[in-house]
């Protein structure tokens, strides 16, 4: 996938850390470093806004939803 290239400002103490990083061999470089960043944070948004959402559900009202028109199905299982 091809890559944009921006310009960002950054804190010399985030910096030292990002280099500190990169030195490190933890990443080949402060790109690298700052793209996995960004994902993971990013990853991090969304499956927090889902928590979100999920909270949101009525356990009873899904059970209930889940298990519709399940009892005729059964009736069609064999017995084991």
């Amino acid at each position: 996938m091809a890559s944009a290239k921006i310009a960002i400002t950054i804190e010399p103490a985030l910096l030292k850390q990002l280099d500190r990083l990169v030195k490190e061999r933890r990443f080949p470089n402060r790109s690298r470093a700052v793209q996995e960043a960004l994902r993971e944070k990013l990853e991090r948004l969304d499956r927090a806004r889902f928590a979100r959402e999920c909270a949101k559900l009525d356990p009873q009202f899904e059970k209930q939803l889940a298990e519709e028109g399940m009892a005729e199905d059964f009736k069609a299982w064999p017995e084991y």
